[in-house]
C-alpha cells in the first residue's frame, strides 16, 4: 500500500462489522486473519468472503479461524466483539497478542477500553464505526450504508500513539476506509453512544427500519427525551460530546441509512444476547451513580431485556 508498510492484520470478532472491515482491507492487499464463529469460518475457508454492496457482489479471499491465536504476530487487531464479550474475548487474545500490537476497539459502548486494559498492557484505539452492515449467511457479508471510522487516543492511556494513529488512518484509507482523526475521542465514542440508544432500542422494539422511525412523530420525541437524558449525564461527567446540535445529528443518521435496522433487532431475530446494558442500561446506571434521573433510558432498556430473556431461552442451542 503505497509508502506504508504492509501490515499483518487480525479480527477479533468476525461478525458483520469486523467481516465487513476484515473484507475491505484484505482486497486493499493486507494480510487478514478473521476470527469467527465456526459456521463462519467455515463457509469462508470454502468458498472465500462473500461482500454484497449497493452495487455489486464480489468474494474476498482472506484466512480465517476460530482460535483466538490467529491474533499472533498481528501488528494491529481489529476488536470487534459485541461488548457484552469483551472481557471473555480480552482475556482469550492476551497470551497471543505481539508485544508491539495494537488493538483498535471498534465496538459500542463507551467504557471498553478500560474493561480490556485489566487484560493486557498493549495500546488500545478507541473508535466510533459508522456502518450499516449485516451477515446475510455465513461466509455472505452485506454492507447498505457508510463504512468510516473516527479514532483517537484516550489521555489516561498515555502512550503517544499520535504517529500510530497517522498511519492507521492513511492505510485504511488506502483500502477504502474513511478514517477521521479526533482530539476529542471520548467525546465521539459518546456522541456514538447518543446515536445507538436513540435507535438501538426502538428499532428492535418495533421491528422498523430508520426511515420509519424518522418518519413516526411519536417515535422522534422519544429520540429526542433520550438525548437529552445522554447530554445531561455526559455534562455531569465532564464530557464534552461534539456538535452544535446533537438532536439534529441524531436525525440526520436516519437519513444517510434509512434501510438500517439496529445491530440490537438482529440480535432479537437471531435469538441472541444484545449489548443493551452496555447502551440504554449504561446510560441508567450513570444516571442512577450521578442522582440523574433517565426515565427514558431505562424504560428502553428494561424492554428490551424483558423481549431478549425470552427469545435468548427460547432458542435453541447449536
Amino acid at each position: 500500500m503505497n509508502n506504508i508498510p504492509k501490515r499483518k492484520i487480525a479480527v477479533m470478532g468476525a461478525g458483520a462489522i469486523g467481516s465487513y472491515f476484515g473484507a475491505m482491507l484484505a482486497r486493499g492487499g493486507a494480510d487478514v486473519t478473521l476470527i469467527g464463529r465456526a459456521a463462519h469460518v467455515e463457509a469462508i475457508a470454502r468458498n472465500g468472503l462473500s461482500l454484497q454492496t449497493q452495487h455489486a457482489t464480489e468474494t474476498i479471499q482472506l484466512s480465517a479461524t476460530v482460535d483466538p491465536a490467529g491474533v499472533r504476530d498481528a501488528h494491529w487487531v481489529m476488536f470487534c466483539v459485541k461488548s457484552i464479550d469483551t472481557e471473555e474475548a480480552a482475556r482469550a487474545i492476551a497470551p497471543h497478542l505481539a508485544r508491539d500490537a495494537v488493538v483498535l476497539s471498534l465496538q459500542n459502548g463507551v467504557d471498553n477500553v478500560e474493561r480490556m486494559r485489566r487484560h493486557f498492557d498493549n495500546p488500545v484505539v478507541p473508535a466510533a464505526v459508522y456502518v450499516a452492515v449485516a451477515i446475510a449467511a455465513p461466509g455472505c457479508v452485506r454492507h447498505s450504508g457508510r463504512g468510516d471510522l473516527t479514532i483517537g487516543e484516550i489521555a489516561a492511556g498515555g502512550s503517544g500513539l499520535d504517529r500510530e494513529l497517522n498511519e492507521i488512518a492513511a492505510f485504511f484509507s488506502q483500502a477504502s476506509i474513511p478514517v477521521r482523526i479526533s482530539d476529542n475521542i471520548e467525546g465521539e465514542l459518546w456522541a456514538k453512544l447518543v446515536l445507538n440508544c436513540a435507535y438501538n432500542a426502538i428499532s428492535a422494539l418495533t421491528r422498523s427500519n430508520y426511515g420509519r422511525l424518522l418518519a413516526t412523530p411519536q417515535a422522534r420525541a422519544i429520540m429526542r427525551d433520550v438525548v437529552e437524558e445522554i447530554q445531561t449525564v455526559a455534562q455531569a461527567k465532564g464530557i464534552t460530546i461534539p456538535g452544535d446540535n446533537l438532536l439534529e445529528t441524531t436525525y440526520r443518521l436516519a437519513d444517510a441509512m434509512p434501510e438500517a435496522t439496529s445491530s440490537t433487532a438482529q440480535d432479537i431475530a437471531r435469538g441472541r444476547r444484545t449489548e443493551i446494558d452496555h447502551l440504554n442500561g449504561y446510560v441508567a446506571r450513570e444516571g442512577a451513580r450521578l442522582g440523574i434521573p433517565t426515565p427514558v433510558n431505562r424504560t428502553l432498556h428494561a424492554l428490551v431485556k424483558l423481549i431478549e430473556n425470552f427469545v435468548v431461552s427460547a432458542t435453541p442451542t447449536l
